[in-house]
């Protein structure tokens, strides 16, 4: 199926000053709320969804995994996708093109973005709602990858973040307990009001040793999701691990689809 705006659609060929204009007119058509027609109440409870009598969501995860040429630098970049309904995978896919720029923070989607569009492209699924590894809204000009991804292919999407891009954490991120959200807002360094809310630092796994503890995810809504259900989300598809299920899973898909890849282009 054809992106339904393909004219907002990454092209790596663009001037650094012409992706910042399409970021900031991606930002002007994503919608930051939630506009979406399933209950996202069941995403982490399949039975739920079940006895309410409805179709089961379809939700993806997408990540990527690089390969290098012989002089070890990173020439092309795999995407990979997985489908997962009722807690259970029942797709995957994956798609590997040439990586044209090099990694330039805030222009992600530019390098990496032409792969998930592929990859997605291949689905035979519709997805109900996408995670991406990457930030959504938590971006300088508000049109992280999520926001790229989720505008282009016009489908509920969120930012999963590991590291904080932009904007300020109202309150302390470290030692949280599972469950808290720390609301992350815009500063002067994001094209958006002061004080904007951009997503939340979610804390979804945490030890229980004293001396230790994990940091949280960055989430932020990608297109067609608010902030408090992309955080909602993100703690309802983490089962028994930090990343929510089905970004996790497709980061382990990315290396095994890298593996077979890279063992089919042996002599």
């Amino acid at each position: 199926m054809a992106p339904p705006r393909p004219d907002l659609a990454p092209d790596p060929a663009l001037e650094r000053d012409d992706m910042e204009t399409l970021q900031r007119d991606i930002a002007d058509v994503a919608v930051f709320e939630d506009d979406f027609e399933f209950d996202p109440s069941t995403l982490g409870d399949p039975l739920a969804a079940a006895s309410s009598g409805a179709d089961p969501l379809t939700v993806v995860g997408v990540d990527q995994s690089f390969l290098t040429n012989e002089a070890g630098d990173q020439d092309r970049a795999l995407s990979a996708v997985v489908a997962m309904r009722g807690g259970e995978v029942v797709e995957r896919v994956h798609a590997v093109t040439s990586l044209e720029i090099p990694y330039i923070p805030g222009l992600l989607s530019f390098r990496e973005g032409r792969p998930i569009l592929e990859a997605l492209e291949t689905l035979s699924v519709e997805p109900d709602l996408a995670l991406f590894d990457g930030s959504g809204r938590i971006h300088f000009r508000q049109a992280g990858i999520a926001t790229h991804m989720g505008v282009v292919r016009d489908v509920p999407s969120i930012g999963i973040a590991k590291s904080l891009l932009c904007g300020e954490p109202q309150g302390s991120t470290e030692h949280l307990e599972v469950g808290t959200r720390v609301p992350i807002e815009a500063t002067e360094r994001v094209d958006a009001p002061a004080g904007t809310l951009l997503g939340y630092a979610v804390q979804t796994r945490q030890y229980e040793s004293p001396d230790r503890y994990i940091n949280p995810l960055y989430v932020s809504p990608g297109h067609r999701v608010g902030p408090e259900t992309a955080a909602d989300a993100a703690l309802a598809l983490a089962s028994s691990y930090k990343l929510p299920e089905p970004v996790r899973r497709a980061d382990s898909y990315a290396t095994e689809a890298k593996r077979e890849f890279l063992e089919g282009e042996e002599p």
